[in-house]
């Protein structure tokens, strides 16, 4: 039995909510994602830092915990 074209515009409507909020929902995980590894990298540089010697250890910068994340990701995706 076919839809009559009001019944398929409801159904073509919810249809594309329903992409919606999944996109929606799919950059919010995206976007937690990637801050639970910047903060993963942050962790791990800052205890790295603090097991090194006073001559050895080097300050910790935003470019370097971001390169670090960055180096976490392609792990992680290989």
């Amino acid at each position: 039995m076919a839809l009559t074209a009001e019944q398929q515009a409801q159904v073509d409507i919810q249809t594309a909510i329903e992409d919606h909020r999944a996109t929606k929902q799919a950059a919010a995980e995206a976007k937690r994602a990637k801050l639970e590894t910047l903060r993963i990298a942050k962790e791990v540089l800052v205890e790295n830092r603090r097991t090194k010697t006073v001559a050895e250890a080097v300050d910790i910068n935003d470019e370097a915990i971001t390169n670090f994340a960055s180096v976490l990701v392609q792990f992680v995706n290989s």
